[in-house]
């Protein structure tokens, strides 16, 4: 049994609003939890959502950043914002952030991305809006690849669309987790990388993508996904392709590597990238 004490303490903490259980049993009840959490979903594996368990969704479009879903589409995928949303435990609080939308009104972001919910996730537990235009993902903490839809703009200044030619209109492609562009190198081969020197003295330009194999959004298969070992540093590959950065996307949502020496050489990486040559 509690002494008088012990149960006296326990109100006032209780009282004092402290993060511990409040209950007198082995059963312990916590305190409502405030902002942003991560939990563990089936079939997605860790994800973020809100404090009252609703997924979080990333925005293919939104990868410079800001919010490019506003009007009607804002009625479909709510925009989320909690003033606590760092309190959140097990991810970094630097990787939350707070921007402005066109209506004037706050939104959360997670490295970067933008956050939202999905208006018709309405039971407990649902994520329907994963995949949906192949734009939308439901919103994890350690993806090592995600998909940006955007124009692609090259270091030259002209627009330019998959296929490499010319022309206006946006494009899905792959980026790291935090929304910067990757590419591919046309001279590479299977698991093979040809451009990076021993002394990494030409990494600034085409830098390598140093990752270990992790969360991907739905629309890439896993298994597509591996890393090889470049002069002891690991670097993430896709379908075979070793992956990089282009030194002068300083810029969230830039990809001016496509023009870079010329359209085609060193190309981004989508979906359809074919397996590495051999």
């Amino acid at each position: 049994m509690h002494s008088k004490n012990t149960v006296h303490l326990l109100f006032v903490a209780c009282m004092a609003g402290m993060n511990i259980s409040c209950s007198d049993d082995n059963n312990t009840q916590l305190l409502p939890k405030d902002g942003l959490q991560v939990v563990n979903s089936k079939p997605f594996g860790t994800i973020l959502t809100t404090e009252s368990g609703k997924a979080l969704y990333f925005f293919a479009t939104d990868a410079n950043g800001s919010s490019n879903c506003n009007g009607p589409c804002g009625t479909v995928w709510p925009a989320y914002y909690s003033a606590n949303a760092t309190q959140v435990h097990g991810i970094n609080p630097k990787d939350i952030g707070v921007i402005t939308r066109q209506d004037g009104k706050k939104q959360n972001t997670y490295k970067g991305w933008p956050l939202y919910t999905y208006s018709n996730d309405v039971k407990h537990g649902d994520i329907k809006g994963d995949a949906i235009g192949g734009t939308w993902y439901v919103a994890k903490p350690d993806y090592v690849l995600m998909v940006a839809n955007a124009q692609l703009t090259g270091a030259d200044g002209k627009n330019y669309l998959a296929n490499t030619s010319e022309g206006n209109g946006n494009t899905i492609y792959f980026t790291n987790g935090a929304g910067r562009t990757l590419y591919t190198f046309t001279q590479d081969r299977f698991n093979k990388n040809n451009y990076t020197s021993s002394d990494f003295s030409n990494d600034a330009v085409w830098p390598i993508y140093q990752s270990e194999v992790g969360a991907v959004p739905s629309v890439i298969k896993k298994d597509l996904v591996g890393t090889i070992i470049i002069f002891g540093k690991k670097q993430l590959t896709y379908q075979g392709r070793p992956l990089y950065y282009f030194g002068q996307d300083t810029k969230r949502g830039e990809n001016k590597g496509v023009s870079v020496p010329r359209p085609g050489v060193w190309p981004i990486v989508t979906v359809n990238t074919t397996q590495a040559p051999r």
